[in-house]
């Protein structure tokens, strides 16, 4: 009778010591709501699931005032780019590609024509492009797209129009596998692989090669793709504008475009390092191989993925452009990922991060 006693009072002890903590990480949440930033949806989570929590803080739509809700979607934009590579180095697995494979030999001809006219394509390898070093000029950096996405929000982009932008508004960063330079438009064309070799969309075919919905993955989503998933997507804002009309084409082709929820961004990058997404585990540790350049990369770049550090903890992350983020610290086998409906400024890290893991580690 007295170990039942004692297990029983663990056990409260246990409930009342995680309802404390709710209740501290729900304060964190609401501390980070300011005018510029009215909503964020978090989630944390070990890797071994002993503890999960998700919350949510903020308005949606300020026009109407509703509160955010934790099952709701968002734009995950850049993080996107993490599902990309995982589904080119699925290709490899396949035997479909290899990574130091010319990208010639797989881009279709209308656009190696495009690219051809800057680039050689002979010279520029699936590898390269995956760690953001082949040279590419990001076509997003053009002054003439945001005119266009600012200026014209329902806009319908193609992904033809895009690569014609990198070449005829930039000139090559430099040469192939020589330097770091972040570029949307080289993730496009992975996009395009990924499509031509599931002879799918570019939702369905990265569904199909990650295991998707083997994974439980009910709301991740390309945009426009799964009407429910698009129901539940959040408004987003942009210096203060509201972006929830933009049309998704301005990101949507490899560089962004999928739909998702902090718990749905945690599943899959847990997914992904405890072996559920490859068929070999040294599949996981090509797509994590450090990179160095002869001049320092201003990003840790890894395949889509990199390297920050954390309260001095090293991390594995990807963040994106509409205030997305997720990371895994290997050291804690944690996982958490945010969105910040006006994104956060001065820092390549969401603040959140840090505060939730000084809160944490103070119960």
């Amino acid at each position: 009778m007295k170990s039942l006693h004692r297990l029983l009072g663990i056990a409260l002890l246990a409930t009342a010591w995680n309802q404390v903590q709710a209740q501290n990480f729900q304060q964190v949440l609401q501390s980070e709501i300011t005018e510029s930033n009215p909503g964020i949806l978090f989630t944390v989570e070990s890797g071994d699931e002993s503890f999960s929590w998700s919350g949510a803080a903020g308005i949606n739509d300020q026009s109407l005032g509703d509160s955010l809700q934790i099952e709701e979607t968002f734009r995950i934009a850049s993080v996107t780019k993490t599902y990309v590579a995982a589904g080119i180095l699925r290709l490899m697995e396949k035997g479909v590609l290899k990574l130091d494979d010319p990208i010639s030999k797989h881009i279709s001809q209308e656009h190696a024509e495009i690219l051809s006219q800057d680039y050689d394509l002979d010279l520029i390898t699936i590898r390269q492009i995956l760690r953001h070093s082949a040279g590419f000029f990001d076509h997003t950096n053009a002054p003439e797209f945001f005119e266009i996405v600012l200026g014209t929000t329902d806009h319908e982009w193609t992904r033809t129009e895009q690569l014609k932008m990198g070449v005829e508004k930039g000139d090559p960063i430099g040469p192939p596998g020589e330097q770091f330079s972040y570029s949307d438009t080289g993730y496009v064309i992975l996009g395009e692989l990924i499509e031509k070799y599931t002879g799918k969309s570019l939702d369905a075919g990265l569904k199909e090669l990650l295991g998707i919905e083997a994974l439980g993955l009910e709301r991740t989503d390309f945009e426009r793709m799964d009407p429910i998933t698009d129901q539940l997507r959040i408004h987003q804002y942009f210096q203060g504008r509201d972006t929830y009309e933009f049309s998704p084409t301005m990101d949507y082709y490899g560089g962004g475009g999928i739909l998702s929820t902090s718990q749905e961004l945690v599943d899959f990058f847990q997914a992904l390092f405890q072996g559920k997404v490859f068929e070999k585990a040294e599949t996981l540790e090509i797509m994590l191989e450090p990179v160095t350049y002869e001049t320092k990369a201003r990003m840790d770049y890894q395949m889509g993925m990199y390297k920050i550090k954390i309260n001095g903890f090293e991390a594995f992350t990807h963040s994106g452009f509409w205030g997305t983020q997720v990371i895994y610290i290997p050291e804690l086998n944690l996982y958490m990922a945010a969105n910040y409906s006006g994104g956060w400024r001065g820092s390549a890290v969401a603040p959140i991060f840090a505060k939730i893991l000084l809160e944490k580690g103070e119960n």
